[in-house]
């Protein structure tokens, strides 16, 4: 069967661009600014527009989800942006992991201001945070995870939409919670793949079953065993996108009457399966080796 064509993903409602306008008003009512990530694309899921909102603010990336991605990965990607004078941190919001040093990590970033306001004799002011990223990388949960342990208020601010939250947390810092937002298009179409894969993009505005023949490929070309694991998929060599799909149904039983395969079932299956880290732990992006530009991991 010939190979299935590859679909371009896009997706940025109206209300992102307000929230791009948003950040750039809050932006100088902060500190520092915290970037979510998602661990297994920490490239793809960088909005580099944001990066150019940020300017010279003290930036903290925290590679969340790390315990879906490939561990060894994580730490080369870590060890890579150190190199850069970027700091970065692996977490897991949603179990707290990692996060202990989050406050230890904004402090240092932020010596300078604590000097200056030290010497204004306003020394234990709060640090103020900006929280950004993409949708799906896992803001809710970090701000959710810092205001459980530290019993943070929310408060009104002047200037503060509603859709922008200012949260009290203990160790005198302020988190600022703002909506996820994307850009306008995904120059290179293996970004909008991954964030399609990774839920950063809308399963509504994709073709669900191109997304997971594009999965499948990627699974079967890098972790067949994965494959192997979880269906019982032996035999994908040779197999085209489509193919594997059906495979995959096939092995679970995903028939529909006269025998065909509910490719759509098949597909939904392996997205929500692959999302909750039931194959196990892996990284679609690794940083470049020494004089190679980033690309890729597979």
């Amino acid at each position: 069967m010939a190979q299935q064509q590859k679909q371009q993903v896009q997706w940025f409602p109206g209300h992102m661009a307000k929230t791009r306008r948003k950040i750039r008003e809050m932006l100088p009512l902060v500190d520092a600014v915290t970037v979510i990530l998602d661990a297994r694309i920490p490239e793809s899921s960088q909005n580099p527009e944001i990066a150019d909102l940020i300017g010279k603010k003290p930036v903290l990336y925290l590679l969340n989800k790390c315990d879906l991605a490939d561990a060894a990965i994580t730490e080369r990607w870590i060890a890579y942006w150190k190199k850069q004078g970027k700091t970065s941190l692996a977490v897991d919001c949603r179990s707290g992991k990692g996060l202990h040093q989050f406050r230890t990590a904004i402090r240092s970033l932020c010596k300078e201001r604590i000097r200056i306001n030290e010497e204004k004799g306003m020394a234990g002011k709060a640090l103020r945070v900006m929280v950004v990223g993409i949708p799906n990388t896992g803001k809710s949960s970090f701000i959710n995870r810092m205001a459980k342990e530290s019993k943070a208020k929310v408060e009104d601010r002047a200037g503060v939409t509603r859709s922008n939250q200012w949260f009290v947390i203990d160790g005198g810092l302020e988190l600022l919670d703002t909506p996820g937002v994307l850009w306008p298009k995904f120059e290179d179409p293996n970004v909008g793949d991954k964030l399609a894969f990774t839920g950063g993009v809308k399963d509504q505005v994709v073709d669900i079953e191109l997304l997971a023949m594009r999965l499948l490929s990627i699974l079967a070309q890098n972790y067949p065993q994965m494959l192997a694991d979880r269906y019982r998929m032996t035999e994908t060599a040779g197999l085209a996108d489509y193919e594997l799909l059906e495979l995959l149904g096939k092995k679970r039983g995903m028939l529909m009457r006269g025998g065909e395969v509910d490719t759509l079932r098949a597909a939904t299956t392996l997205l929500d399966e692959f999302r909750a880290g039931k194959l196990g732990r892996l990284s679609f992006e690794a940083p470049p080796t020494e004089g190679e530009r980033a690309d890729d991991q597979f």
